[in-house]
């Protein structure tokens, strides 16, 4: 499967490299595994010589997860001298020294010394011994070079498929030139000095509001270690707006009906009756107090106000309507709003005083005068009938 990191959709890199060669392999499991990792790294001929279960062996393409070809394509012998017959280089990896007068070298200088003589049309091998205890001496004799690994001494041995993968990372790291399959995405440019340092100075007006720089005495120094923080970022534009974000939302609150205020369901219905009470829906100038108090609401909504307004943001039918909930409508401010389809939907609340039922009368008179519809909504009629309260309002809205 694609996410697994296997993709039949592309192409498959067949980088030429030397023949494997598996002398007398034990489980058909390892050898699955060994082709596996064979095609990882874009290498697809394989030897096997007298393979202890016989050979095709169903286990052996059960653990090669997907890598076929390589198993399809192998060849079998009943000797190693001839299944290094048409070689003119045979390397020998193994864990233990065979006292032997060889030269021994690493995997990565074993991919150097291939790769001239594959890239000159010959074959040239790699030989693996037995799970148990690896190639025997005279086995090792037929090799011109020893492979070993850089392990630990008290506990050498590899699995077979893992000393495969090994030779087979540094031949396909070598013929590649070690490029990767793929980098990070560059989905935002590098942002500029200009707009970092817009971003701090805002950063720093909110930490000084908080007081945060203490002792004051500090505060030179304290700026000078953030701004370093920053710089080592090296952000992008989007990062940059991510975390003006962050900060405006920790300085002024979460907006919408989520739980960003203060105040529960019912000390925000409080509130609003106080602000009701006391002709403080937003009768005044639309100046900074009115934005105050259309922001404080916004944090605070009452538990019905929050039910409607999640119905609303999650049913389709009221998609693109362009609802907004506690923004202000000339010198008030409205529960619900639709500014293209002029449409206010306002929340009654169930115990309303005679001051409040007032101003709510005055606001729907002053709201209508200038064009909007009105919809007057009873707290308790969104607790008891939801579904059939968005229907109606569905209805209504499909209606202007």
């Amino acid at each position: 499967m694609p996410g697994a990191g296997t993709d039949k959709t592309k192409t498959w890199i067949d980088a030429g490299g030397p023949i494997i060669i598996l002398v007398e392999p034990q489980l058909g499991e390892n050898i699955g595994a060994a082709a596996r990792v064979m095609a990882n790294f874009g290498l697809r001929r394989l030897r096997l010589v007298k393979p202890r279960d016989g050979w095709p062996n169903i286990h052996a393409h059960r653990a090669a997860s997907g890598a076929d070809r390589v198993l399809d394509e192998a060849e079998l012998y009943d000797t190693l001298d001839a299944a290094i017959a048409d070689c003119t280089l045979v390397l020998a990896t193994t864990a233990r020294a065979h006292d032997q007068a060889k030269p021994v070298i690493s995997p990565q200088a074993a991919a150097t010394l291939l790769a001239p003589r594959v890239a000159a049309g010959e074959s040239v091998a790699v030989m693996f011994g037995r799970e148990r205890y690896g190639l025997e001496n005279d086995e090792v004799a037929l090799a011109d070079r020893i492979v070993t690994f850089p392990v630990n001494p008290a506990f050498a041995s590899l699995n077979l498929a893992q000393a495969v993968a090994v030779i087979a990372y540094e031949w396909f790291k070598l013929a590649c030139g070690g490029t990767l399959p793929f980098a990070m995405p560059q989905k935002s440019s590098p942002a500029g000095k200009e707009q970092v340092q817009a971003f701090f100075a805002h950063l720093e007006r909110q930490l000084d509001a908080i007081e945060y720089f203490r002792p004051l005495e500090k505060r030179a120094t304290m700026l000078v270690n953030l701004r370093n923080i920053f710089a080592r970022m090296q952000p992008t534009q989007q990062d940059i707006q991510t975390l003006h974000g962050i900060v405006v939302a920790l300085t002024e609150g979460r907006k919408g009906p989520a739980r960003g205020g203060v105040l529960d369901g019912e000390e925000a219905a409080a509130l609003r009756a106080l602000l009701a009470e006391h002709g403080q829906d937003g009768a005044a100038p639309a100046c900074g107090p009115m934005r105050g108090l259309s922001r404080l609401l916004r944090r605070n909504p009452t538990d019905a106000e929050r039910a409607l307004w999640h119905a609303l943001t999650n049913d389709r039918r009221f998609a693109g309507k362009g609802i907004k909930r506690q923004v202000p409508v000339g010198p008030h401010i409205t529960d619900f709003v639709s500014f293209p389809l002029r449409l206010v939907i306002e929340l009654v609340p169930a115990q309303e005083s005679k001051i409040a039922a007032k101003a709510r009368g005055e606001r729907r008179t002053w709201l209508m005068e200038r064009g909007y519809r009105v919809l007057e909504v009873a707290a308790e009629a969104v607790e008891a009938g939801l579904p059939r309260l968005l229907d109606d309002l569905a209805q209504t809205m499909a209606e202007d």
